[in-house]
Parts: C-alpha cells; sequence; structure tokens
C-alpha cells in the first residue's frame, strides 16, 4: 500500500492559532538551540552530537525556569525537530545537502505530529492540547475507511495554515498498460519537448508576475524595520511568491499527470539542475521552469501507477546528434535552434525535438538491454559516435 499525503487548507479559531503559534516557536526555539550546541561542540572539541544527546538536552531544558514554556505545547512536535535536526545532518554529511540553518519566524514554521499527538474521529482532527477540531477545508474527500499516520502543520509566510494528512492509500493502482513512449527534452523557452513532436510552452510565472513582485518589493524596502506597516509589506510580497508557487505547481501536477496516463516509459535526462543554476545568466530561467520539480512529480507518479522511468546521462549528446544518421557535431550554442546535418543532409534540423527522439532511443537501449549511454567514470571513452570521417567505435 502507497503512502500518500493530503494537503488541505484550514482556518484556526482564536485559541488554536495562538496554541499552534506558540507550538510553532517552540519548535523553532529547540531546533536552533539544538543546532547551535552541535556546531558549537564541533568548532570547539571536533565531536558530534546525535539525537540521543539532543534528545537528553531538550529534557533539561524543559526543567528550565526559562524555558518553562516549553512545557505548555505538545511535547511530540518538539522530539521530531530534533528528529528532522538529525536526518539533516545526516544528508550533510552524506555530502547530499548543505549545512543546516537556522530557522527565522518570518519563514513561518511547520510542527509534525505522530499518533499519540493528536486523534482522528468522525473525519475531524484533534490536536494535542487542543479541544475542537480543526476548522479544515475539506477541497477533496480522504479515501474511505483510512485514518492519518501522521499529521503536519504548516504555516507559510503568506500567512495561510495549511495541514497535511499522511495516509495509507488504497486507492493507487497502476495505470491500464498502453504502447505509447516517450522522450523528454526540457528547456527554458519551451517547458518541454518530446519525441512525438509536441512542445509545451513555459509559463513563466515568475516573469508573469516580476513587474508586480519588484514594486511590492521595493515599497518593502522603504519600511521602517520592526513596524506594522513592514509587516503588512512583507505579506504582500509574500503573498505575489505564494500565488507564483501555487500556479507553477499546479501546471507541472497537470502536466506530469498526463505524460503518466498517457505513456507506458518515459525517457528524460538526470540533469544536474542545482550545479546548473550557478550561471548566473540563466539561473533564473531555470528556476522559474522549475526543472527539478518537473522530475520529481515524475518519478513517484511513475512508481505510483506502474509507469517504467529511465534517465539518462546528463553527458549524453542528445541535442548534437542526428536522430536518423547518428552524426555528432562538435558544438551546437543555445542560440542555435535548427541545424542542418552535413552527413545524411537532413535539413533544419529542430534541436528540441531531436533531442528528445534521442532520448527516447538512448531510454529504449537502456530499457531492453541495460546499456550504459555513459561508463561510470564519466568518460567519452565508450560512446558510439559517428564523424565526417566514418564511423568509429571507442572500447
Amino acid at each position: 500500500m502507497t503512502q500518500r499525503a493530503y494537503r488541505y487548507r484550514f482556518y484556526p479559531t482564536a485559541e488554536q492559532e495562538n496554541l499552534l503559534r506558540r507550538t510553532l516557536g517552540c519548535v523553532r526555539l529547540v531546533y536552533n538551540k539544538a543546532l547551535g550546541i552541535r556546531t558549537e561542540a564541533w568548532y570547539q572539541r571536533q565531536s558530534r552530537i546525535d539525537y540521543k544527546q539532543s534528545s537528553n538536552l531538550l529534557t533539561q531544558w524543559k526543567k528550565q525556569e526559562d524555558l518553562d514554556f516549553l512545557n505548555e505545547v505538545s511535547c511530540v512536535p518538539l522530539q521530531q525537530c530534533l528528529r528532522h535536526l538529525q536526518k539533516a545532518f545526516t544528508n550533510f554529511w552524506g555530502k547530499r545537502a548543505k549545512y543546516p540553518r537556522f530557522k527565522k519566524k518570518r519563514n513561518g514554521g511547520s510542527a509534525e505530529f505522530t499518533k499519540s499527538a493528536f486523534k482522528w474521529k468522525d473525519g475531524q482532527l484533534y490536536l494535542a492540547k487542543s479541544t475542537e477540531a480543526l476548522p479544515i477545508r475539506w477541497s477533496r474527500t480522504l479515501p474511505k475507511g483510512v485514518s492519518p499516520q501522521r499529521v503536519t502543520v504548516r504555516l507559510e509566510p503568506s500567512g495561510r495554515w495549511f495541514v497535511s494528512l499522511l495516509v495509507d492509500d488504497p486507492s493507487i493502482t497502476p495505470h491500464p498498460p498502453t504502447e505509447k513512449q516517450v522522450g523528454i527534452d526540457v528547456g527554458v523557452s519551451s517547458l518541454i519537448s518530446t519525441s512525438d513532436g509536441e512542445k509545451v510552452a513555459n509559463p513563466k510565472q515568475f516573469n508573469r508576475l516580476y513587474k508586480k513582485l519588484k514594486r511590492a518589493q521595493r515599497a518593502l524596502s522603504r519600511k521602517t524595520k520592526d513596524s506594522n506597516n513592514r509587516d503588512k509589506a512583507r505579506l504582500k510580497v509574500a503573498r505575489i511568491h505564494s500565488f507564483i508557487k501555487d500556479t507553477r505547481t499546479d501546471f507541472l501536477h497537470k502536466l506530469t499527470t498526463r505524460l503518466v496516463q498517457e505513456n507506458s516509459l518515459i525517457a528524460i535526462e538526470d540533469l544536474g539542475v542545482r550545479n546548473m543554476v550557478k550561471n548566473r545568466k540563466l539561473a533564473r530561467a531555470i528556476s522559474d521552469a522549475s526543472w527539478g520539480e518537473f522530475f520529481r512529480q515524475l518519478e513517484y507518479k511513475c512508481q505510483w501507477y506502474g509507469r517504467e522511468l529511465v534517465k539518462i546521462d546528463r553527458f549524453f549528446p542528445s541535442s548534437k546528434r542526428c536522430n536518423r544518421c547518428g552524426f555528432v557535431v562538435e558544438k551546437l550554442p543555445l542560440n542555435i535552434r535548427s541545424w542542418d546535418c552535413p552527413e545524411c543532409g537532413t535539413k533544419g534540423i529542430d534541436r528540441d525535438i531531436n533531442a528528445g527522439k534521442n532520448i527516447l532511443a538512448a531510454g529504449l537501449a537502456v530499457s531492453v538491454c541495460g546499456a550504459d549511454i555513459r561508463p561510470d567514470n564519466h568518460s567519452v571513452k565508450g560512446q558510439l559516435r559517428k564523424t565526417r570521417k566514418g564511423r568509429k567505435l571507442q572500447t
């Protein structure tokens, strides 16, 4: 059975909002104190503090007079934030993420509740320390006969409250088989170009609201710090960012769902998006396209619905290789959108559609034969290349 999170917006009462804000403040305090102690221990003594030691420190903090307010909220979110901190350090030491950062109040915050800290009764959610059910706006119904395994409450910088219910969803079943297969090349002007010749335009949500966001940020910079007018201006900026995020996410969900429904195999490039956004000339355009989120949604939806997702090595020359004869041009700058093959004479090869066809062919080779498009040592050695001097197989 597949786990799935259902996210809803809710509108807490004044009493519930007071309790939730105090809970988020305590979570932020415990997280930052534990992060500070772990950082200090490493720089001073080169010693690592694990979750068990952090949990013991939390017990001591609750006994201090100046931190007695930690006992007024549920202890489960405080323990969970220490687990999240431990996971953040594990990812850091494994070179999968940057060093953990301190939480800030203006970024909102989240609190995670396990089964011992909430009650699910008659389709209503009751959090610990609260006698009233959360007034959730049920935009969609939960599957019948399921109950939440974990609950996460989040306050966005724009002031909106959301709750995520993690459940074991029995409604997720594989889609009917289909014979259609597709290769996808991502881009900036066209978000995706498929091997079928389809191009999906990039909606460019950020650029659409860039001037409005710029005016709001300029107004925010003029406000006096720690004033009520500055808080109002900050909320205005946060609401614009929330709208951009929501529209972008909605578009990507609709696109990825359609691709997974129509195709039994989807081939994509394994791009290093984190490295690509370091290019200051393309960083904003790549971030607005949200390639990382697009790939993430494709990956988990293919797992859910029984589709095959094949990732092609990022160094595979998909745009520079002619999909008909296999000739590879030496250079193909980004400003050249179409080119002519000097080997087979094909005219007006669209670089994006051509890349999609090559990605599909390479994906089928990986899926059927288990072939490697590029060796593990990331060298050109081993690739099949065809130049004007003839076919050459490097081994």
